[in-house]
């Protein structure tokens, strides 16, 4: 197997077919330059995050910081990688009509039977 580097990685596409099985354009999720940064740099920052990969430049040191949540997102490929992570992270639906087990807590309500008594006057 051949050895990863920087520029194999930057050649292959990324793509997640489990989240984006259309890709990333397609998804109406983000824009055209997004799609296309997160299709270049995915694999890079990927294999960067795994630790596949120890980080060249210094483009590399701040995506690996950003990918790991350690500094705010400044150039449009991390905050591509960003918006992916926050769009593949974010909590699953539970149901399609969003119902949800119920849980009654009585605790509160206290049933007195002296207090119930109803006078109805003419």
């Amino acid at each position: 197997m051949a050895a990863l580097t920087r520029d194999t990685l930057l050649r292959k596409p990324f793509n997640d077919f489990r989240n984006y099985p259309y890709g990333f354009a397609r998804s109406g999720d983000f824009s055209i330059r997004e799609s296309d940064a997160l299709l270049h740099y995915g694999c890079l920052i990927n294999a960067l995050v795994a630790g596949e990969l120890a980080p060249e430049t210094e483009e590399d040191k701040n995506l690996l910081a950003v990918a790991k949540g350690e500094q705010a997102a400044v150039s449009p490929v991390e905050k591509a990688w960003a918006k992916y992570q926050a769009r593949i992270n974010r909590p699953k639906v539970g149901s399609m009509y969003g119902r949800s087990k119920v849980f009654e807590d009585d605790s509160d309500y206290t049933a007195s039977t002296e207090d119930d008594d109803l006078v109805v006057e003419d």
